[in-house]
Protein backbone atom coordinates (compact mmCIF):
# COMPACT_ATOMS: atom_id res chain seq x y z
CA UNK A 1 0.00 0.00 0.00
CA UNK A 2 3.08 2.41 0.58
CA UNK A 3 4.23 1.82 -2.54
CA UNK A 4 0.89 2.51 -4.07
CA UNK A 5 0.59 5.66 -1.99
CA UNK A 6 4.41 6.60 -3.25
CA UNK A 7 3.42 5.95 -6.88
CA UNK A 8 0.10 8.34 -6.68
CA UNK A 9 1.84 11.22 -4.92
CA UNK A 10 4.60 10.92 -7.35
CA UNK A 11 1.96 10.85 -10.39
CA UNK A 12 -0.01 14.15 -8.77
CA UNK A 13 3.27 15.69 -8.41
CA UNK A 14 4.01 15.21 -11.71
CA UNK A 15 0.16 16.15 -12.97
CA UNK A 16 0.74 19.24 -11.05
CA UNK A 17 4.16 20.46 -12.48
CA UNK A 18 2.97 19.90 -16.05
CA UNK A 19 0.03 22.07 -15.22
CA UNK A 20 2.27 24.74 -13.93
CA UNK A 21 4.47 25.41 -17.11
CA UNK A 22 3.30 25.79 -20.53
CA UNK A 23 4.22 22.70 -22.27
CA UNK A 24 2.51 20.50 -25.10
CA UNK A 25 1.87 18.09 -22.47
CA UNK A 26 -0.77 20.30 -20.94
CA UNK A 27 -3.00 20.35 -23.26
CA UNK A 28 -3.19 16.46 -23.37
CA UNK A 29 -3.41 16.69 -19.16
CA UNK A 30 -6.39 19.13 -19.17
CA UNK A 31 -8.29 17.53 -21.86
CA UNK A 32 -7.69 13.66 -19.27
CA UNK A 33 -9.16 16.04 -16.73
CA UNK A 34 -11.77 17.20 -18.86
CA UNK A 35 -12.92 13.55 -19.58
CA UNK A 36 -12.84 12.37 -16.10
CA UNK A 37 -14.68 15.28 -14.97
CA UNK A 38 -17.61 13.93 -17.32
CA UNK A 39 -19.99 11.08 -17.18
CA UNK A 40 -19.07 8.84 -13.75
CA UNK A 41 -15.81 10.15 -13.60
CA UNK A 42 -16.78 12.51 -10.94
CA UNK A 43 -18.77 9.50 -9.36
CA UNK A 44 -15.21 7.22 -9.19
CA UNK A 45 -12.99 10.12 -8.25
CA UNK A 46 -15.56 10.59 -5.37
CA UNK A 47 -16.26 7.09 -3.93
CA UNK A 48 -11.90 6.36 -4.02
CA UNK A 49 -11.62 9.91 -2.13
CA UNK A 50 -14.11 8.46 0.28
CA UNK A 51 -12.50 5.13 0.53
CA UNK A 52 -8.69 6.83 1.57
CA UNK A 53 -10.65 9.18 3.78
CA UNK A 54 -11.46 6.16 5.60
CA UNK A 55 -9.11 4.44 5.70
CA UNK A 56 -7.20 7.49 6.74
CA UNK A 57 -9.68 7.86 9.11
CA UNK A 58 -8.64 4.30 10.66
CA UNK A 59 -5.12 4.99 10.87
CA UNK A 60 -5.82 8.10 12.98
CA UNK A 61 -8.19 5.90 14.79
CA UNK A 62 -5.17 3.04 15.30
CA UNK A 63 -2.95 6.07 16.19
CA UNK A 64 -4.95 7.30 18.79
CA UNK A 65 -5.18 3.52 20.36
CA UNK A 66 -1.85 3.27 20.26
CA UNK A 67 -1.07 6.08 21.70
CA UNK A 68 -3.57 5.60 24.57
CA UNK A 69 -2.24 2.48 25.47
CA UNK A 70 1.22 3.81 25.62
CA UNK A 71 0.33 6.26 27.90
CA UNK A 72 -1.72 4.06 30.53
CA UNK A 73 1.05 1.52 30.06
CA UNK A 74 3.68 4.01 30.50
CA UNK A 75 6.10 2.78 28.07
CA UNK A 76 5.73 1.61 24.71
CA UNK A 77 6.98 -1.74 22.96
CA UNK A 78 9.04 -2.44 20.00
CA UNK A 79 5.31 -3.81 17.97
CA UNK A 80 3.66 -0.65 19.12
CA UNK A 81 6.62 1.63 17.86
CA UNK A 82 6.71 0.16 14.61
CA UNK A 83 2.40 0.14 13.74
CA UNK A 84 2.89 3.71 15.14
CA UNK A 85 5.42 4.43 12.54
CA UNK A 86 3.46 2.52 9.70
CA UNK A 87 0.59 4.14 10.86
CA UNK A 88 1.92 7.43 10.74
CA UNK A 89 3.69 7.09 7.15
CA UNK A 90 0.26 5.57 5.77
CA UNK A 91 -1.59 8.78 7.37
CA UNK A 92 0.74 11.36 5.88
CA UNK A 93 0.67 9.60 2.19
CA UNK A 94 -3.26 9.31 1.95
CA UNK A 95 -3.49 13.05 3.99
CA UNK A 96 -0.42 14.10 0.98
CA UNK A 97 -2.24 12.64 -1.96
CA UNK A 98 -5.51 14.17 -1.30
CA UNK A 99 -4.36 17.41 -0.53
CA UNK A 100 -2.61 16.86 -4.25
CA UNK A 101 -5.84 15.99 -5.58
CA UNK A 102 -7.54 18.98 -4.22
CA UNK A 103 -4.78 21.33 -5.70
CA UNK A 104 -5.01 19.16 -8.93
CA UNK A 105 -8.59 20.01 -9.31
CA UNK A 106 -8.52 23.10 -8.15
CA UNK A 107 -6.06 24.18 -10.67
CA UNK A 108 -7.62 22.61 -13.91
CA UNK A 109 -10.62 24.76 -12.51
CA UNK A 110 -9.04 27.82 -12.70
CA UNK A 111 -7.28 27.00 -15.91
CA UNK A 112 -10.50 26.08 -17.18
CA UNK A 113 -11.66 29.41 -16.26
CA UNK A 114 -9.08 31.38 -17.57
CA UNK A 115 -9.32 29.60 -20.98
CA UNK A 116 -12.97 31.26 -20.86
CA UNK A 117 -12.25 34.09 -20.33
CA UNK A 118 -9.58 34.58 -22.59
CA UNK A 119 -12.00 33.38 -25.26
CA UNK A 120 -14.37 36.16 -23.80
CA UNK A 121 -11.99 38.18 -24.01
CA UNK A 122 -10.82 37.25 -27.83
CA UNK A 123 -14.63 37.75 -28.81
CA UNK A 124 -15.07 41.42 -27.20
CA UNK A 125 -12.08 42.00 -28.92
CA UNK A 126 -13.16 41.01 -31.92
CA UNK A 127 -16.49 42.10 -31.38
CA UNK A 128 -14.73 45.59 -30.78
CA UNK A 129 -12.59 45.53 -34.22
CA UNK A 130 -16.47 44.92 -35.89
CA UNK A 131 -17.47 47.81 -33.76
CA UNK A 132 -14.64 49.97 -35.25
CA UNK A 133 -15.05 48.93 -38.92
CA UNK A 134 -19.17 49.45 -38.36
CA UNK A 135 -17.81 52.89 -36.97
CA UNK A 136 -15.69 53.53 -39.98
CA UNK A 137 -18.12 52.79 -42.58
CA UNK A 138 -20.58 54.80 -40.16
CA UNK A 139 -18.58 58.25 -40.49
CA UNK A 140 -18.37 57.63 -44.45
CA UNK A 141 -22.13 57.03 -44.54
CA UNK A 142 -22.28 60.43 -42.53
CA UNK A 143 -19.75 62.12 -44.71
CA UNK A 144 -21.78 61.02 -47.57
CA UNK A 145 -25.06 62.16 -45.77
CA UNK A 146 -23.80 65.35 -45.00
CA UNK A 147 -22.47 65.86 -48.60
CA UNK A 148 -26.71 65.07 -50.02
CA UNK A 149 -27.70 67.49 -47.18
CA UNK A 150 -25.62 70.41 -48.06
CA UNK A 151 -26.65 69.71 -51.66
CA UNK A 152 -30.27 69.63 -50.70
CA UNK A 153 -29.33 73.09 -48.63
CA UNK A 154 -27.69 74.70 -51.64
CA UNK A 155 -30.80 73.27 -53.82
CA UNK A 156 -33.48 74.81 -51.30
CA UNK A 157 -32.14 78.32 -51.43
CA UNK A 158 -32.03 78.16 -54.98
CA UNK A 159 -35.69 77.50 -55.29
CA UNK A 160 -36.54 79.80 -52.23
CA UNK A 161 -34.40 82.19 -54.34
CA UNK A 162 -36.52 81.42 -57.56
CA UNK A 163 -39.80 81.22 -54.99
CA UNK A 164 -39.56 84.93 -53.76
CA UNK A 165 -39.24 86.27 -57.72
CA UNK A 166 -41.95 84.22 -58.81
CA UNK A 167 -43.66 85.99 -55.78
CA UNK A 168 -42.41 89.40 -56.57
CA UNK A 169 -43.68 88.60 -60.61
CA UNK A 170 -46.90 87.60 -59.17
CA UNK A 171 -47.03 91.14 -56.58
CA UNK A 172 -46.70 93.19 -59.79
CA UNK A 173 -48.91 91.08 -62.06
CA UNK A 174 -51.42 91.86 -59.35
CA UNK A 175 -51.20 95.29 -59.18
CA UNK A 176 -51.06 95.52 -62.67
CA UNK A 177 -54.03 93.58 -62.68
CA UNK A 178 -55.47 95.93 -59.84
CA UNK A 179 -54.77 98.97 -61.83
CA UNK A 180 -56.32 97.57 -65.15
CA UNK A 181 -59.61 96.75 -62.99
CA UNK A 182 -59.80 100.67 -62.10
CA UNK A 183 -58.90 101.94 -65.81
CA UNK A 184 -61.84 99.10 -66.85
CA UNK A 185 -63.89 100.51 -63.80
CA UNK A 186 -63.17 104.16 -65.06
CA UNK A 187 -63.80 103.23 -68.73
CA UNK A 188 -67.44 101.69 -67.57
CA UNK A 189 -68.15 104.82 -65.80
CA UNK A 190 -67.66 106.85 -68.50
CA UNK A 191 -69.16 104.88 -71.23
CA UNK A 192 -72.60 105.07 -68.78
CA UNK A 193 -71.96 108.75 -68.86
CA UNK A 194 -71.54 108.83 -72.69
CA UNK A 195 -74.91 106.90 -73.20
CA UNK A 196 -76.66 109.14 -70.79
CA UNK A 197 -75.79 111.81 -72.41
CA UNK A 198 -76.67 110.25 -76.23
CA UNK A 199 -79.81 109.15 -74.77
CA UNK A 200 -80.57 112.71 -73.35
CA UNK A 201 -79.84 114.35 -76.81
CA UNK A 202 -81.85 111.92 -78.85
CA UNK A 203 -84.91 112.96 -76.03
CA UNK A 204 -83.74 116.70 -77.35
CA UNK A 205 -83.52 115.72 -80.99
CA UNK A 206 -87.07 114.05 -80.43
CA UNK A 207 -88.62 117.09 -78.65
CA UNK A 208 -87.16 119.00 -81.06
CA UNK A 209 -88.53 117.07 -84.29
CA UNK A 210 -92.36 116.70 -82.37
CA UNK A 211 -92.52 120.81 -82.03
CA UNK A 212 -91.35 121.65 -85.41
CA UNK A 213 -93.93 118.89 -87.04
CA UNK A 214 -96.36 120.15 -84.72
CA UNK A 215 -95.47 123.99 -86.17
CA UNK A 216 -95.63 122.65 -89.37
CA UNK A 217 -98.76 121.12 -89.10
CA UNK A 218 -100.36 124.46 -87.57
CA UNK A 219 -99.52 126.58 -90.59
CA UNK A 220 -101.00 123.78 -92.79
CA UNK A 221 -104.16 124.40 -91.03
Amino acid sequence: MQQLLFSVIFSEMAVIMVLSFKTPFRKLVIMSLDRVKRGRGPVMVKTVAGTVSVVLASSIYSMMKIKKRWIDEGAMNPTDQVLMAKHLLESTLMGSALFLALMIDRLHHYMRELRIRRKSMEAVKKQGRGFEDGKLGLSEDVKVLEEEISTLCAQFKELESKLEAKTKEAATAEASAVALRKQSEGFLLEYDRLLEENQNLRNQLQSLDWRSSHSVSKKNT
